[in-house]
C-alpha cells in the first residue's frame, strides 16, 4: 500500500522539535490532494524524513492524534482521518509551519486578483511604490461546503510577478511564497481582533450582518525586514479560535 508523502522542512533548533514536526505534518495532511494515500509512513520512516528521533516523532504524532487528524492502529499502522474537522484551533509557537497549517485544509476559491493602489493604512509597509498586487480568496469547509473565512492578500509587486494564481487555490500564500516562489520569510507578525461582520463579509461567510468575526492580520517580512505580504483574513467567529503559547525557556 502506498504511503502518504509529507513535505520536508528545515527545523529551527530554538523551538520544540516535536511541535515543528507536528505542524509541518499537519499542514501536509490538510493540504493533501483528494487522491493522496491515507496511510502514513512508519514512525521510523517519518523520523528519518524529518531528521528527528523516534521519540520526538511519537510526540508529534500524539499531538495530531489528540486533534483527531490521524488514527493509530497496532500492527496496521497510522492513517489520516478523511473526515477530520479542518477548522480546529492552532497553537502558535513561532513556527512558519504553524501559519501554513492554520491556513491549510479547506476548499479555496480565488474570487479575484489584480493591481490596486496601496491602502492608506498599509502605506508604511509598502513604501517603494503606489501599487500592490491583491488576491481575494474564499475558503470553505471541504465536508459541508460552508464558508469559513475570506482573505485578502496585498503582495509586493516584484514578488507577485513570480506567483501563479492557480497555486493559491491549492496552497496558502505563506507556503507559495516560501516553497514555490522561494523567498526567505524571516518573520511573521500576527494580530487578531474582534470585529462585526460588514455587508461583504456577512454575504461571503453567510452570517447575519454585525455577527462577531475574528479579524486576522499577518505581515510577512523578508530577511531585509521588508514586507512581502500583508494578509487580512475574516474568520467566522463560531468556527475558529486562536491560542498562542509563549515558551518561557
Amino acid at each position: 500500500m502506498t504511503a502518504f508523502a509529507p513535505d520536508s522542512i528545515v527545523l529551527n533548533r530554538k523551538l520544540p522539535l516535536w511541535y515543528q514536526v507536528s505542524q509541518s505534518l499537519r499542514a501536509s495532511i490538510l493540504g493533501r490532494t483528494e487522491d493522496a494515500p491515507l496511510r502514513l509512513p512508519t514512525e521510523e520512516q517519518l523520523a528519518g524524513h524529518y531528521g528527528v528521533s523516534v521519540l520526538t516523532m511519537r510526540q508529534a504524532l500524539k499531538e495530531l492524534e489528540d486533534e483527531g487528524l490521524i488514527s493509530r492502529h497496532r500492527r496496521r499502522g497510522t492513517f489520516i482521518e478523511p473526515t477530520a474537522r479542518r477548522a480546529a484551533p492552532v497553537r502558535l509557537l513561532g513556527s512558519v509551519d504553524a501559519i501554513v497549517a492554520q491556513q491549510s485544509g479547506m476548499s479555496t476559491r480565488l474570487i479575484g486578483h489584480g493591481t490596486a493602489p496601496v491602502p492608506p493604512d498599509l502605506a508604511e509597509h509598502f513604501p517603494d511604490g503606489p501599487d500592490v498586487m491583491t488576491y481575494h480568496r474564499l475558503r470553505s469547509d471541504e465536508g459541508t461546503g460552508e464558508p469559513t473565512n475570506h482573505a485578502r492578500n496585498y503582495v509586493r509587486p516584484d514578488v507577485a510577478e513570480r506567483i501563479d494564481p492557480a497555486d493559491l487555490v491549492r496552497w496558502p500564500m505563506t507556503k507559495v511564497l516560501r516553497d514555490v516562489v522561494g523567498v526567505r520569510i524571516s518573520r511573521i507578525t500576527d494580530t487578531v481582533e474582534a470585529h462585526l461582520a460588514d455587508p461583504e463579509t456577512a454575504r461571503l461567510l453567510e452570517v447575519p450582518l454585525l455577527s462577531p468575526i475574528l479579524h486576522y492580520t499577518g505581515i510577512s517580512y523578508d530577511e531585509h525586514g521588508r514586507a512581502l505580504d500583508v494578509a487580512r483574513i475574516h474568520y467566522r467567529g463560531d468556527r475558529f479560535s486562536f491560542t498562542v503559547t509563549l515558551d518561557a525557556d
